[in-house]
């Protein structure tokens, strides 16, 4: 679901899909109509016009710059989807929409993101503040901004709390083409789709996390945008405090990055490199010990290589091995770069393993609640405690 969900079958088929999966294409298909109840492509359809209809609600886009910002093809496809599922045109829906519930922001395409249960936004932002990577990342007030890369090109983003039940976002892009994947990695950034009720019906008799989760209810693990880059400040950082990983990560940025100029006033100026740049960069004299500049490089290689998969493609069992297989990572970066992945069995911590065996598989969510408590630091990095 989440490739999907990703775009594998805006330009892929669902054969391509099950070979990327290891299955056939006939039993993809029997999987998802026993547990979904539709096809995979009925799936990728679906998504699409759910998303091109949420931009007929908030935007002022036109209908033909809808039908191609959600991946459909043309407007014909997109009017024939919103017929199928909504029984009316695009242009119908748009004249329903509720005129006084709209967005309005002065630049970039504001958009909700909703979410079901409680988000503790302000840990997330203490937890983000405290890594930002200068210049890729900047946290002011209660907004998350960082800079990001769609086809190549170099865009920004904004996150803020909306309400009780949804973020804002501000996306400022070149173009629109890959709008529909963009929101989906929004959302992971803050575990909008964590099933946080699921986890707590597991945890919340446990002695130990049971009476955190009631007094921290819309705690979530930390997401992250670009597992690439979260892996590289993970490497960083090991064995040096957080200001001093957010400084080496910086000079990487200042010299491997790509300037993206007039970001000033939002605090930030580069694109974090691309595995490609920098699994053969001349990483010297960055102040990274020579080890930790080999796990850098060797991180890349194997990203590059597809040796390591970060499309979530993979269990955490395999990714966590195929993180470890690069000399420098050991089993805490791993778990932790699994955690900020989405995986919500990961658990970064060297301490309390036997007990979190009952954990299982919400050790991510335990994991988090014991950093915040100061239970278990996750080594060798801490959270700042969020006012």
């Amino acid at each position: 679901m989440r490739l999907i969900l990703d775009g594998a079958l805006d330009n892929g088929t669902e054969a391509e899909l099950g070979v990327r999966l290891g299955i056939s294409a006939r039993h993809l298909r029997r999987l998802f109509r026993a547990h979904l109840g539709v096809t995979p492509d009925g799936l990728a359809r679906s998504a699409r016009v759910h998303f091109a209809r949420r931009l007929l609600d908030d935007t002022d886009l036109t209908v033909t710059e809808i039908a191609f910002a959600t991946g459909f093809g043309s407007l014909r496809q997109l009017n024939r989807a919103c017929q199928e599922v909504f029984r009316e045109s695009p242009k119908m829906l748009r004249a329903r929409r509720r005129k006084a519930d709209r967005l309005v922001a002065d630049g970039g395409l504001p958009l909700r993101l909703t979410y079901r249960g409680v988000l503790d936004w302000d840990s997330l932002l203490a937890f983000f503040a405290s890594r930002a990577i200068p210049g890729v990342e900047h946290v002011s007030g209660d907004t998350y901004r960082r800079t990001i890369v769609s086809d190549g090109d170099p865009g920004v983003i904004e996150l803020w709390p909306g309400g009780d039940d949804h973020l804002l976002l501000l996306a400022h892009l070149p173009h629109w083409q890959e709008l529909v994947h963009l929101v989906q990695r929004v959302r992971r950034i803050a575990g909008l789709d964590f099933d946080l009720a699921g986890a707590a019906e597991h945890l919340g008799d446990d002695p130990t996390i049971g009476p955190r989760l009631a007094a921290r209810p819309g705690l979530r693990p930390p997401g992250a945008w670009d597992a690439f880059e979260t892996g590289v400040r993970a490497i960083a950082g090991q064995q040096v405090t957080v200001a001093g990983a957010n400084t080496l990560t910086g000079r990487l940025v200042e010299r491997f990055g790509t300037r993206v100029p007039g970001l000033e006033p939002l605090g930030l100026t580069h694109a974090f490199p691309s595995p490609e740049t920098l699994a053969e960069a001349d990483l010297d004299g960055l102040g990274l010990t020579r080890t930790r500049a080999a796990a850098i490089r060797g991180l890349a290689r194997a990203v590059v290589a597809d040796r390591i998969r970060l499309d979530g493609s993979v269990s955490l069992d395999a990714l966590v091995s195929s993180l470890t297989a690069v000399k420098g990572l050991g089993s805490w970066t791993a778990h932790y770069l699994a955690l900020r992945l989405g995986e919500p069995d990961a658990f970064p911590t060297t301490s309390l393993v036997p007990e979190a065996e009952r954990w299982r598989p919400w050790r991510a969510l335990a994991a988090t609640h014991l950093w915040l408590a100061g239970d278990a630091q996750p080594a060798p990095v801490r959270i700042r405690r969020a006012s």
